[in-house]
């Protein structure tokens, strides 16, 4: 037998048997896992009642603007921040309380904002979002 001993230039072979050893671990890993994706899981999902009745006119939201002093308007009306506790209290008062929807100017100090969550928090009030407006 002849042996070739010029192993001078570059290799161009590719070794394909780790390729395939990669390839059958995947196979058999996807041959297990896929009839676990197939089994089906019974989930109990809440059914519509159609004895619950809907508040016959939803209230108009409050909006409060927080410009980037740091001055709150209630529905376009300046108030301070008593006046705006004031505002809160009437409407925790209320049975059917209105969302409060907070417009904070993107330079206004989170301070602001975190005193007028601070005050609805302690009146209990809930219905709180914010929007985006100019």
């Amino acid at each position: 037998m002849a042996f070739s001993t010029n192993t001078s230039g570059p290799m161009s072979e590719i070794n394909v048997t780790p390729l395939v050893d990669v390839m059958l671990v995947l196979l058999i890993i996807f041959m297990i896992t896929a009839p676990v994706l197939a089994h089906k899981i019974k989930v109990d999902l809440p059914q519509p009642n159609p004895n619950v009745v809907n508040p016959p006119n939803p209230l108009e939201p409050i909006r409060l603007k927080i410009d980037a002093g740091g001055g709150f308007y209630w529905n376009d009306t300046p108030v301070d921040e008593l006046g705006l506790k004031a505002q809160l209290a009437v409407i925790a008062q209320q049975t059917n309380q209105p969302e409060i929807q907070i417009n904070a100017a993107d330079a206004v100090a989170y301070e602001y904002v975190a005193r007028v969550l601070a005050d609805a928090k302690s009146y209990n009030l809930v219905k709180i979002g914010f929007t985006e407006g100019d």
